[in-house]
C-alpha cells in the first residue's frame, strides 16, 4: 500500500460500482422486491461533488453496471446463488440500455465510460482496466455498492493489476453496518481508506 499522500487527477479515475436505478431507485427491481438499502441510497449525493471535483481536475469517472443478460426465450440468465438471494428479480431487470440498467441521475452526467459486467467485480470479463490504460490512469478511487461485494472484488482486482487503490469508505454501503466495517478493515491490506471529503480536498489542492 502506497504511503504517498499526493494525487494526480490527471491520472486518476473514480470507479462507482454499481449504483444503478434498479438498484437504488423507486420502482426499480430491488425497491419492488424490497430489497432497496437506505445506506446505498444516501450515496449518489455524497459521491457527486468528488466525481465533479475530479472531473474539474482532468480525471476520470468510470461506472459499473451490473447487468442480467436475456436468453433465447427473453428470461434473465441468473445465476443460481443470485435467485436465491432475490427471487423477486425478473425479465426485464438489470436489462442493457434500460432505466433499471442505467446509473442514477445524479452520477450519470459525470461518468467518461460505462462497463457491463456479470459478477461482482467491475475488471471481471469488461474492458474497464483496458480503458484505464489507454487514459493513462495509474490510481483509482472506488466506491458504491456493496463493500463486501462488488467494491471489494474491484479493489482487489485494481490492486492485482498494479493501480494504486483508494477507498472511499462513506462512499460505500452494504447490508449491514458490521458487513461494511468488516470488509473496509480487510481493504486496508491492499489500499488506502479515506472519505468522500478528504479525497475531493486533496484534488482540489
Amino acid at each position: 500500500m502506497s504511503t504517498d499522500t499526493t494525487l494526480d487527477a490527471r491520472r486518476t479515475a473514480l470507479i462507482i460500482v454499481d449504483l444503478q436505478n434498479d438498484f437504488l431507485s423507486e420502482g426499480g427491481a430491488y425497491d419492488r422486491g424490497g430489497a432497496a438499502s437506505d445506506a446505498a441510497r444516501a450515496l449518489p449525493p455524497r459521491i457527486a461533488p468528488v466525481a465533479r471535483t475530479l472531473k474539474q481536475r482532468g480525471g476520470f469517472i468510470a461506472a459499473s453496471q451490473f447487468t442480467l443478460w436475456p436468453d433465447a426465450d427473453g428470461e434473465p440468465m441468473i445465476s443460481p446463488h443470485l435467485k436465491q438471494l432475490r427471487p423477486f428479480l425478473r425479465r426485464g431487470d438489470f436489462v442493457a440500455g434500460s432505466r433499471g440498467h442505467a446509473t442514477v441521475s445524479a452520477l450519470e452526467p459525470f461518468i467518461d465510460v460505462s462497463v457491463w459486467k456479470v459478477a461482482y467485480s467491475a475488471f471481471f470479463n469488461t474492458q474497464l482496466d483496458w480503458v484505464l490504460r489507454r487514459a493513462r490512469i495509474d490510481t483509482v478511487a472506488i466506491c458504491g455498492i456493496v463493500t463486501n461485494g462488488g467494491v471489494a472484488s474491484t479493489a482487489r482486482d485494481a490492486h492485482m493489476r498494479d493501480y494504486r487503490v483508494l477507498v472511499l469508505g462513506d462512499g460505500c454501503a452494504a447490508s449491514t453496518p458490521a458487513a461494511h466495517d468488516t470488509a473496509l478493515a480487510d481493504l486496508r491490506t491492499i489500499g488506502e481508506l479515506t472519505t468522500c471529503e478528504a479525497f475531493a480536498d486533496r484534488l482540489a489542492t
